[in-house]
């Protein structure tokens, strides 16, 4: 059987980190995922799905993320059934992280954290790729099949 799911979206709220009675980290946050699709007057709608994590991942989430934040989750959907004050029966899905990666960089996304971006100032050469001359334009010469040795 399989279970996985992975979804992006961007945090809600600053994720807080609790700590259980044997010292557990754990922390628990919500993403907005928009749908792929439209609804008929042209507009996008939003899940809003609750995520929780544990021990390394849950400190690393509660150190890095912040609200705002766009964030992959890779884990397991989870299904909760509890009682509520009233003492009727509930049911809730989250999801169980394994993974937390950033969707987004630090630039693009809210602040918050300790995340250390790049090296101010960097940018993507400009100007293209030139192919080297002389050779092919794949970059790559023709070695004589007479040699007998593999150029490796």
């Amino acid at each position: 059987m399989l279970n996985k799911i992975f979804i992006m979206g961007r945090l809600t709220r600053d994720p807080e980190l609790r700590r259980l009675e044997n010292g557990t980290a754990v922390t628990r946050f919500s993403l907005a995922v928009d749908r792929d699709f439209k609804s008929q007057n042209g507009e996008r709608s939003t899940d809003f799905i609750d995520v929780v994590a544990w021990r390394s991942t849950a400190e690393f989430v509660s150190k890095y993320f912040s609200k705002g934040r766009m964030a992959i989750v890779e884990g397991r959907l989870q299904i909760r059934d509890w009682k509520d004050k009233d003492g009727n029966n509930r049911r809730s899905a989250e999801v169980v992280a394994d993974n937390v990666y950033f969707g987004d960089s630090k630039r693009d996304g809210a602040t918050g954290g300790d995340y250390a971006a790049p090296a101010a100032g960097y940018s993507a050469p400009s100007g293209g790729y030139a192919a080297p001359v002389g050779g092919t334009s794949s970059g790559f010469s023709e070695i004589d099949d007479e040699d007998g040795d593999l150029p490796f």
